[in-house]
């Protein structure tokens, strides 16, 4: 299936499930086969979701990326960092950070192309042309104003909460990232606007990157409560994660009322994943998934956008975020991955691929922790 351009127009098309922001020149976005962020994780995501029959399914919709332009960018990043990168892009050497997000030819637009696409499924969702927007390759919520950051050159959900901001006048933005790393550039690029509600688990920064999202972290000034950070002891797994989930993120968010839903749903707290040291399934993503979709219906006229982010083990993110775009789409998948994907993932990554497509759910020793945190928040913060 080709991606299908979907330009936002006069007069408004019926509806869809869900639409799936994806085609070739978001591939651009790769930092080289050597590197964990590599475009294998968004084509094999893409290609499964194609071959199990998920794009095909009713109400399902593929559009094709665009690029944002300088003047979007502007709206959370200086002008001297723009700059920068478009320099760094010309030359293709070096770092644009401290060496993790390294400057290749073409990054300043394929780092465009993050943008514009995710700022494409804030206007499909916005204008009611599609229920649910899924972006697996895009998330870039380690990018700061002036400089990149973990893989991250611009920040497109910040670009896209200041659109939602100025250009569709929403008072109340509700942003829940589970990636094992903490969302910092969304978090502190926001840390003092009350009307943007941020709530991030993540592998405790004490072990892993990028080191920040401490427990007391709750918001500046009128902003203070607002900010909800949960930093999951190392080696958390479904039990853990679904506890403070359910204790937590519907209670806050029924409370705050937002407007539009926004997720992050990094694969790279899923135990399988070589970065990081936290143990969650596929479960804990598809309740994520499904118990923000509840509340979008509830609260928001349905409006909810998830990117995909981080996870660096390619069958995980392709399973995974077929799996989540899938129960976005009440699509229901197969047992077994198809034998044509795992030919394709076989001739491209020189491994057998896993063969079965879900999992089963995973307990840990840490669940202690995480109540004693949960309990916390809710005298302290919570107020419930």
């Amino acid at each position: 299936m080709q991606p299908e351009s979907d330009a936002i127009g006069a007069e408004p098309q019926p509806a869809t499930q869900l639409t799936v922001v994806y085609g070739p020149a978001l591939l651009a976005y790769d930092f080289g086969p050597e590197h964990p962020f590599s475009a294998m994780r968004g084509r094999l995501t893409f290609e499964l979701m194609r071959d199990t029959g998920l794009l095909d399914a009713p109400g399902v919709k593929v559009v094709a990326p665009v690029e944002a332009d300088r003047e979007e960018l502007l709206t959370f990043h200086t002008k001297e960092y723009v700059d920068f990168v478009q320099n760094a892009c010309v030359k293709g050497y070096g770092f644009l950070d401290g060496g993790d997000t390294p400057a290749f030819e073409g990054c300043f637009e394929a780092a465009l192309n993050v943008v514009g696409s995710s700022l494409k499924a804030v206007d499909l969702v916005m204008t009611g042309q599609t229920k649910y927007a899924f972006l697996p390759v895009g998330g870039l919520h380690h990018g700061h104003p002036d400089r990149a950051s973990g893989f991250c050159i611009f920040n497109d959900i910040a670009v896209c909460i200041k659109r939602l901001q100025a250009g569709y006048g929403l008072k109340r933005i509700a942003y829940v990232d589970m990636d094992a790393h903490h969302g910092d550039g969304v978090v502190y690029g926001f840390y003092d606007d009350p009307s943007v509600l941020t709530i991030d688990f993540h592998e405790d920064g004490r072990y892993l990157f990028p080191g920040t999202g401490e427990l007391h972290e709750t918001g500046r000034g009128s902003a203070v409560g607002t900010k909800i950070n949960i930093p999951m002891p190392p080696y958390s797994s479904d039990q853990s994660f679904i506890y403070a989930f359910d204790e937590v993120v519907p209670a806050v968010i029924r409370q705050f009322k937002p407007d539009i839903i926004m997720l992050v749903c990094g694969v790279d707290s899923h135990g399988g994943d070589p970065l990081t040291d936290m143990n969650y399934s596929a479960a804990s993503y598809l309740h994520a998934a499904g118990s923000l979709r509840g509340l979008a219906a509830e609260l928001c006229q349905d409006r909810l956008i998830v990117w995909g982010a981080g996870g660096y083990d390619p069958a995980t993110c392709a399973k995974c975020w077929t799996e989540v775009g899938a129960a976005l789409a009440g699509y229901a998948l197969p047992d077994f991955l198809p034998a044509a994907w795992r030919e394709r993932y076989r001739n491209l990554t020189g491994e057998e691929a896993p063969v079965g497509l879900h999992e089963n759910n995973t307990s840990d020793n840490t669940l202690q922790r995480v109540e004693k945190m949960v309990g916390w928040l809710k005298m302290k913060v919570l107020a419930f």
